[in-house]
């Protein structure tokens, strides 16, 4: 019989293997979005909590269960406290931080399975991309979170998972020096200026002899 016991398993110690294991397999089945705790607790017969214990949230069991080191839940946790002005900086600073840290091999295999990267897509689109929207705050919150992904889907594709030589060779200070102009103007664009919107352009006159 199962031990469903709120808490600390006792005796168990292939459970956090377990529940990764079904994680793995809802994750690649049905996507970040269409996968929940309670259906990954279902299937690997454990309760609720233990998802909790073992790996914290949704997204440290996303991380772990598809062995991508680089989703860690407290690096982004921590990029979306502090100050507005910020946010690029430390957005990057997670992004590089992290993805550094991991084997480049990894990156390699994770680029190479159609699966894991449709999971990974979801995973930015549904989680990190409102994750932003909620911090930014405002009408157009979305619009901005959605850029911000953008600039940074970009640098992990280029960097780690389909390298560009010249984006992947530079040092991690000077990625976040390169691209944080990009991200901070995605997050926070400059006010369009009055009448501007769909006024065509003055056509200059050209001098004739």
């Amino acid at each position: 019989m199962l031990n469903k016991t709120r808490g600390r398993p006792r005796g168990r110690p292939d459970t956090k293997a377990r529940i990764a294991a079904a994680a793995r397999e809802l994750f690649l089945r049905h996507g970040y979005r269409g996968t929940t705790v309670r259906a990954v607790a279902a299937a690997a017969g454990v309760d609720q909590a233990l998802i909790s214990y073992h790996f914290g949230s949704k997204q440290g069991l996303f991380g772990q269960a598809l062995d991508l080191l680089c989703v860690e839940p407290a690096a982004l946790d921590a990029a979306l406290r502090g100050d507005r002005a910020g946010l690029a900086d430390r957005l990057l600073l997670a992004v590089t931080t992290l993805w550094d840290a991991a084997d480049p091999a990894e990156h390699r295999v994770a680029g190479q399975d159609d699966a894991t990267m449709r999971v990974l897509r979801d995973y930015l689109d549904c989680d990190l991309r409102v994750r932003i929207a909620e911090f930014l705050g405002g009408a157009d919150a979305t619009d901005r979170a959605t850029a911000a992904v953008g600039v940074l889907g970009g640098l992990i594709f280029t960097r780690y998972l389909h390298p560009v030589r010249s984006i992947a060779a530079l040092p991690a200070a000077q990625v976040r020096r390169v691209f944080g102009p990009a991200l901070h103007a995605a997050l926070f664009p400059p006010p369009a200026t009055p009448g501007a919107a769909g006024r065509p352009a003055t056509p200059r006159r050209v001098a004739t002899a």
